[in-house]
């Protein structure tokens, strides 16, 4: 399905896009992994997935320009990217610090900025058009206690996925974003050892049960394809029914 392209995956050291690598490869793409926790990323390349592993941060224009450089020389070309780098520094609004607030915005909505970009530029040279997606948050459509910042971030993308989907159609290139609801990674860990928060969740979540890495990851090999050419400036929720819109 996706024989031959080359995809740059961040934040895929674990979690979402560690099943989001492990996912476009199996369908055939030269999967590039990237994220700042490099001991993982060693790890999750040593377990067979991925072709090859930047550590970046995704927030600093200079990392994201020289990844994406490295991308290219080593493979010539970069047809699809996926930008699912994202933090949760959480804390009551009255309480949250200003580094708390800007962690945020700097790598969940500066670095999709960043790399959508600098992705799409190299997409428009090559004139074969591309695919960007994006992973946002259904806490970008609803709300999330204690989490302010990462609302707004998620929102932003949002926002920003459909302006960039209009702005870049003409080249060909796709813009889309997957809102993920409670999916079983890391970063829920804390709340699913809760049992308060888990009865919670059955009762919002129609389905009543968490979703998997995987099941996100589906979707977005379907957003990768040819099969969704016509489809673009989307937020589509991968959450159980949590969130009708």
């Amino acid at each position: 399905m996706l024989q031959g392209k080359v995809a740059l995956v961040t934040g895929s050291a674990r979690g979402i896009g560690k099943a989001i690598a492990r996912r476009l490869q199996a369908a055939g793409a030269i999967v590039i992994l990237n994220d700042v926790l490099e001991a993982e990323l060693k790890a999750t390349l040593a377990e067979g997935v991925g072709h090859g592993a930047i550590t970046a941060d995704v927030s600093r224009r200079e990392a994201v320009q020289a990844m994406v450089d490295q991308v290219v020389t080593e493979h010539g070309r970069l047809d699809i990217m996926v930008n699912n780098a994202g933090v949760e520094p959480k804390a009551p609004l009255l309480e949250m610090t200003d580094e708390q607030w800007q962690k945020a915005m700097d790598v969940n909505l500066t670095g999709v900025f960043l790399c959508t970009q600098i992705a799409a530029r190299q997409m428009v040279r090559q004139g074969a058009g591309g695919r960007i997606i994006q992973i946002s948050s259904i806490a970008g459509k609803n709300f999330l206690p204690n989490c302010s910042n990462y609302c707004a971030s998620k929102a932003g993308v949002i926002g920003f996925t459909r302006e960039a989907a209009r702005e870049l159609a003409p080249h060909k290139i796709t813009v889309n974003a997957v809102c993920p609801g409670v999916i079983e990674t890391h970063m829920t860990e804390a709340a699913r050892n809760n049992p308060a928060m888990m009865e919670k969740w059955m009762r919002e979540i129609p389905m009543k049960r968490l979703g998997q890495p995987e099941e996100v990851a589906g979707l977005v090999a379907f957003l990768a394809s040819d099969e969704a050419a016509y489809l673009t400036g989307q937020a589509l929720n991968v959450d159980g029914g949590k969130v009708p819109w």
